[in-house]
């Protein structure tokens, strides 16, 4: 992280500025639509976004890159220990743990509400035992912890212009229409670790089931099922996408072209995914550079227009 986004956060413990850029680094590595459209907030807000992707993505990994060889129950033993230390994090506004320590900043900063942070942990742990949702509101129920509240938590450092809890839908389907086309994008590299985000009923339908896709993923044959099916949940996501779009306009001004630029690249994926055929069993369909390089340009002409407008009229008030 740039000595410059840290001093614009007025960060400036040496052992705080270390955990930002902790988090810098992991979503520079990990997320790499959402980190270029983090490159648009204004400088001094980047290191609070970092540092809530950065603990989302470090209890990710426990969950899934903890090591090959590591077994459920080490899983849970430390995701367990990263529970430990974010109670005691947001508790005492420091840590040892270097994502915690971050988070546990931005947090007090923003008076970001900790039930969020519990509520994803809870999502984390179901990971460890739950390998399929039987329908649309089970898998609901999962992606309310594990990306719903990653919306939620976004909004007081985005800053909104109505009171927040009339932007807390929109930003709460945003996260959950992100994390819905990875589970699109990602359909084979998530049944290689035993699990499907895509709720059973709506597979069924088209005639999909768990065997269907796993001969498929092992064979590299092609099936019209599934090909149906990934396009039906294309059109649901589609949907959230859209009920989603109106909250932009309820952000901070400043902040809305990071987040319109997001939705707009996030929902290119599934158009890469569509170009690509529906052939997310077998491989990650990937937004064109050109594609995501047209959007980051437009995303900064907005941006600049943003500020010149904000220099131009008083900072608006940002409700509790």
């Amino acid at each position: 992280m740039s000595a410059r986004e840290l001093d614009a956060a007025r960060i400036t413990d040496p052992a705080l500025r270390s955990a930002y850029r902790t988090c810098r680094t992991l979503n520079a590595r990990h997320g790499r639509t959402y980190f270029l459209a983090t490159r648009l907030l204004p400088v001094e807000r980047r290191p609070a976004v970092h540092s809530l992707y950065g603990f989302a993505r470090h209890a990710d990994d426990l969950v899934d890159d903890l090591g090959t060889s590591a077994t459920t129950e080490e899983r849970a033993a430390a995701l367990d220990h990263l529970d430990r230390r974010l109670a005691a994090g947001l508790r005492t506004g420091t840590s040892e743990e270097p994502v915690v320590h971050a988070l546990a900043d931005t947090v007090r900063r923003h008076a970001i509400d900790h039930r969020h942070f519990h509520d994803f942990m809870a999502s984390m742990r179901s990971d460890l035992t739950v390998t399929d949702y039987p329908d649309l509101a089970a898998l609901s129920r999962y992606t309310h912890g594990s990306a719903a509240v990653i919306g939620l938590q976004m909004l007081p450092v985005l800053g909104t212009v109505v009171p927040r809890e009339e932007a807390a839908p929109y930003a709460a389907d945003l996260g959950v229409a992100f994390q819905l086309t990875n589970f699109l994008r990602d359909v084979g590299e998530d049944l290689d670790r035993g699990r499907i985000y895509l709720p059973a009923d709506l597979l069924a339908a088209h005639g999909v089931d768990r065997a269907l896709l796993t001969w498929s993923r092992a064979t590299g044959h092609r099936d019209a099922r599934i090909t149906r099916a990934l396009r039906e949940a294309a059109a649901v996501t589609r949907e959230i996408y859209h009920r989603a779009a109106p909250g932009i306009a309820l952000l901070d001004p400043v902040a809305r072209p990071c987040i319109r630029t997001a939705h707009i690249l996030y929902g290119s994926i599934l158009d890469a995914v569509a170009a690509d055929g529906y052939a997310a069993v077998h491989r990650r369909a990937v937004v064109p550079r050109r594609r995501r390089a047209a959007v980051a340009a437009d995303g900064l002409a907005r941006l600049a227009a943003a500020r010149r407008r904000h220099r131009r009229a008083p900072a608006p008030e940002v409700p509790a």
